[in-house]
């Protein structure tokens, strides 16, 4: 077929409207994960709104990338959209079990997806990876290291996949955003305010939140192919922050 076929996962949350829109417009078809997609209603929802992307059926992202495979039989586009809520947590006050959960959301899951993703793409001769990770290692705040830390290193993965599956005409490239619409991180209730945009001016040189539509544009050009020597990069997106 020569239908291009894109997984993305968490696609109501932080950088997944964006990405789905951005791959629909580009014409491939999309296979959206999402939590909410345990309710029938939420993939009906999901796929009247979006004509041309399927709902994966499930809570869980284990088996997303098979089930685009046994759909359509071929893989050509993994965004891993990995989304952890933010919480407020000194250093002294770390513990294991919350280190886990959110190494498991924000480390295991784009490593282990990407994994399939390769033994596809592998298969079919090349494809492209994008990890949506984020700009908060530029400057850590207080309070958010194990979320920080988990970032990093998930950018520093895409990097070293990246240089491991180049050989296979496979790109592997991260984007970090930051001061992006996302109810999850910059709810409107807070940033839409007048208060809140005079606060954006004030923090970043763009003054303003980024658009799921531009972050959408960059996954698109990212997944196409026509830039295949790009890989293994870090592409900030964060309005000139820090």
């Amino acid at each position: 077929m020569t239908e291009r076929v894109a997984v993305v996962t968490n696609v109501t949350a932080y950088a997944g409207p964006g990405s789905v829109g951005g791959l629909l417009e580009a014409g491939y078809r999309v296979l959206g994960h999402d939590p909410s997609f345990e309710s029938e209603a939420a993939r009906r929802e999901f796929e009247l709104g979006h004509p041309a992307a399927s709902a994966y059926p499930s809570k869980s992202v284990n088996g997303v990338v098979g089930h685009a495979i046994k759909q359509w039989g071929q893989l050509d586009v993994l965004v891993c959209n990995d989304v952890l809520p933010l919480q407020y947590q000194p250093v002294e006050e770390l513990e294991a079990g919350d280190i886990r959960r959110a190494a498991d959301a924000l480390v295991t899951t784009p490593m282990t997806l990407t994994a399939r993703a390769a033994v596809e793409m592998k298969r079919r001769g090349g494809g492209a990876i994008v990890l949506i990770t984020s700009a908060a290692p530029s400057r850590p705040e207080p309070g958010f290291s194990i979320y920080s830390s988990l970032r990093a290193a998930a950018s520093a993965f895409a990097q070293a996949a990246a240089r491991e599956l180049a050989p296979h005409r496979i790109t592997v490239n991260a984007i970090a955003p930051n001061f992006l619409e996302s109810e999850l991180y910059y709810p409107d209730a807070l940033w839409g305010t007048a208060e809140g945009r005079a606060k954006l001016e004030r923090l970043l040189p763009m003054g303003r939140l980024g658009s799921g539509r531009e972050l959408g544009a960059l996954v698109a050009f990212l997944a196409n192919g026509t830039a295949g020597f790009l890989t293994g990069e870090v592409v900030k997106f964060a309005g000139g922050w820090p």
